[in-house]
């Protein structure tokens, strides 16, 4: 059975950090690429980083420069550094992996298994 369980999600400051974690069960994420996602309240989940196998990294406009998405394959564990955190970040972030190695890395409809989320919020 695949399991994704993030942790890390908590209430900060505006300006602060924060270290998500998404441990991964189930699957040996070395054969996945692995991706956070964030999903605020009444919007839609959007893409915030991803990582392949052979740790190339994307990330989305809005996060880029300020958050650092990593994977440690030995600990099948995935994580998501989140620096300058502002308001405007404040939503449920969940971890995912795909075996595709195709396809752009941010589309949701590209991952298969998916986590239960963490919540962060960012006060101003």
């Amino acid at each position: 059975q695949v399991q994704l369980v993030e942790s890390g999600g908590g209430s900060v400051q505006a300006g602060g950090s924060l270290r998500l974690s998404c441990v991964v069960s189930g699957i040996t994420s070395s054969s996945y690429c692995m991706a956070w996602f964030r999903q605020a309240p009444g919007k839609d989940r959007e893409g915030v980083a991803s990582i392949e196998r052979d740790g190339v990294t994307s990330y989305s406009r809005s996060v880029k420069g300020r958050f650092t998405i990593s994977r440690d394959d030995a600990k099948n564990t995935l994580y998501l550094q989140m620096n300058s955190l502002k308001p405007e970040d404040t939503a449920m972030y969940y971890c995912a992996a795909t075996e595709s190695d195709y396809g752009p890395r941010l589309d949701l409809y590209q991952y298969n298994y998916w986590g239960q989320g963490t919540p962060v919020t960012v006060s101003s």
